[in-house]
């Protein structure tokens, strides 16, 4: 099964999830798996044949928001790892929590994973699934645990919980419910079902260990109720499970062999184990059981990847949207004009571990680059012009000059550049009193115009201000590169240009990074203020640390938005398509705001990193 485009499926280097799978496979450990063609509890797996896919693997986002960088990690390593071993990676969507889920981002999320080239669709299986399809078999796992002595109904409040769960230090106390006998906790938990109780009146719980080492094991929820409606099932249920139930039923049901998920879960794979183990002694699902592994998620400088903080960002219009190109979601970075292939690279490049490490963001642009710079045709754009005149050349004469479409790729063939006597080009390309080692136009010096003449600087013009607002130079009429003649003419200074006559201005965005410092919002000692105080980290597992409020460390110059004169063919740009700005980077044409033959241009990454490692 082919789930990403040819020049994804190179062979990828060995890691350690890999070396599990090798291991899984030499050894046979799954190739008695049945599968009835769809997720189900053993007894209708059991009805079907072998499972066809080697291995089965799963990306399980919540629909509570749009996907980030770090999802991409794992779509490309969940989806390339079942490419790789002729096995299935389903797209499910953990849909159990009623109060945060929406279709928005339901829809987002299918968009982001096909742009990525990834599909779960093939001839014979449509592997597309949502959590709360399951909540019948989920309930009825339940009703079992309550009938072996597994669970209970535990009426305590939150907060008398909260204080019997004990510490990391201390053991819990047992519930003063948990030795209800199992009639009454079956009675109770269908009482909740039927939506007898109010929210929070009654919890279902786990019975494992009270004493137990690791608290995720101290008889955690499993179920609560919450009257609320639910996107997929509407009012059908007042129950709903918690996820850390959830999660590794929804593999079993799914056939899952190795469910990869990252490090915070690691200390959850008891409790994942413990259940399935439960659950398949009652007969509910087949052996072996998935197998839960955990990998570090992505750590990128000068991004913040906390839903929360991404939330606070769009809310508060720091940014103009979720598609915003400076955010790290998929679909700002599909608007910034970066490529799937380049998130192939990238993944490839730093690899899967079980090392947290901050990754520096050059790496992704470098790898962003790197394709870009096979596939971007080249273009000429002028971003701060300067107007050129040739005062030698004759008024309203007007010729073609040839450029190349692709340096690399001859057979890209080229397009015609019109040249006249007046020209834009770069301000930066004239010094009326040259720096040291400076190789461009001042009076007295030559220099080529790309793929159009050599010209002498013989003066310019200035405004009352004194700012100069016209060069003047005459042009070498034997120069004109690709004739004869052009090799006469050693020059260092190389400029680009486009014909005033013909040249047309347009709306282009210079994005920049959007925080000005590699780790947004964590404490450091020369950024000491009112407001640099450190403080505990807030908790939501991204890993801050200590931290500061991470709005300070926004870049104030994160996109500035100019007028800028290109060549004639960059009318013809179509949304989405990337090109290289010779000298300036590459660029794409805003798939929302470009209109036909009027396209909005936003710069995707410089043509070098002029901001270093971090």
């Amino acid at each position: 099964m082919s789930n990403a485009p040819p020049a994804a499926a190179a062979a990828a280097a060995t890691n350690f999830i890999r070396n599990i799978i090798d291991a899984d496979l030499a050894a046979g450990k799954h190739a008695q798996r049945r599968w009835s063609g769809k997720p189900a509890l053993a007894a209708e797996q059991m009805t079907g044949v072998l499972d066809p896919a080697r291995i089965r693997t799963r990306f399980p986002p919540e629909p509570n928001g749009y996907l980030h960088f770090g999802h991409a990690k794992s779509i490309c390593l969940n989806f390339g790892l079942a490419r790789d071993y002729g096995g299935r990676c389903h797209l499910r969507f953990d849909d159990t929590n009623p109060e945060k889920e929406e279709k928005e981002y339901v829809d987002s999320i299918i968009d982001a994973v096909h742009w990525l080239g990834f599909t779960w669709q093939d001839d014979a299986e449509n592997n597309l699934y949502f959590a709360s399809d399951y909540f019948d078999a989920m309930y009825a796992s339940a009703e079992y645990l309550i009938e072996s002595g597994h669970a209970y109904v535990d009426s305590q409040s939150a907060d008398a919980m909260r204080a019997h769960r004990g510490t990391l230090t201390q053991p819990g106390k047992d519930s003063p419910f948990r030795t209800r006998p199992r009639s009454e906790n079956l009675d109770l938990f269908r009482r909740m079902r039927a939506g007898e109780f109010a929210d929070g009146e009654h919890i279902l719980r786990a019975k494992i260990d009270m004493a137990s080492p690791n608290i995720n094991l101290r008889d955690p929820a499993i179920y609560r109720i919450r009257h609320a409606t639910h996107h997929n099932t509407g009012d059908a249920w007042c129950v709903y499970p918690m996820y850390t139930f959830a999660h590794p039923i929804e593999d079993a049901l799914e056939n899952i062999t190795h469910s990869i998920c990252t490090l915070e879960f690691e200390d959850q794979r008891p409790f994942y184990d413990w259940l399935l183990e439960r659950l398949a002694e009652g007969g509910l699902f087949q052996r072996p059981l998935p197998q839960q592994i955990e990998f570090s998620r992505l750590n990128l400088s000068y991004v913040v990847l906390s839903k929360r903080k991404l939330i606070q960002l769009v809310e508060e219009k720091h940014v103009s949207g979720w598609d915003d190109p400076r955010l790290p979601t998929l679909v700002g970075a599909r608007r910034r004009g970066y490529t799937p292939e380049g998130f192939y690279l990238f993944a490839e490049r730093i690899g899967v571990s079980k090392a947290d490490s901050l990754i520096d963001y050059s790496l992704l642009e470098e790898a962003m680059r790197e394709v870009l710079n096979e596939a971007a045709e080249r273009r000429i754009a002028v971003l701060d012009p300067l107007k050129l005149i040739i005062d030698n050349y004759p008024a309203g004469q007007n010729e073609v000059c040839h450029a190349p479409n692709h340096p690399l790729k001859p057979e890209l063939g080229k397009r015609d550049m019109p040249f006249g006597r007046e020209l834009w080009i770069e301000r930066e390309d004239f010094m009326e009193v040259p720096s040291k080692g400076y190789r461009r136009l001042f009076p007295g010096n030559m220099a080529r115009l790309r793929y159009g003449y050599v010209v002498k600087c013989t003066g310019c013009d200035k405004d009352a201000d004194g700012r100069v607002i016209a060069v003047h130079c005459e042009y070498l009429p034997d120069s004109k590169s690709g004739t004869p003649g052009a090799d006469s003419y050693k020059v260092k200074g190389n400029l680009h240009w486009v014909a005033v006559a013909t040249a047309y201005a347009a709306e282009v965005r210079l994005y920049e990074r959007l925080f000005a410092y590699p780790a947004p919002g964590s404490w450091r000692e020369e950024a000491a203020g009112s407001s640099a105080t450190p403080t505990a980290g807030d908790g939501d597992g991204d890993g801050d640390g200590f931290e500061r409020n991470f709005l300070d460390d926004l870049n104030p110059d994160s996109v500035k938005v100019i007028t800028a004169w290109l060549e004639p063919t960059l009318k013809l740009a179509r949304p989405e398509e990337r090109l290289q700005f010779e000298r300036h980077g590459y660029f794409v044409a805003d798939r929302i705001d470009s209109k036909d033959g009027a396209p909005v241009f936003n710069r995707t990454v410089t043509l070098k990193d002029s901001l270093g490692k971090t």
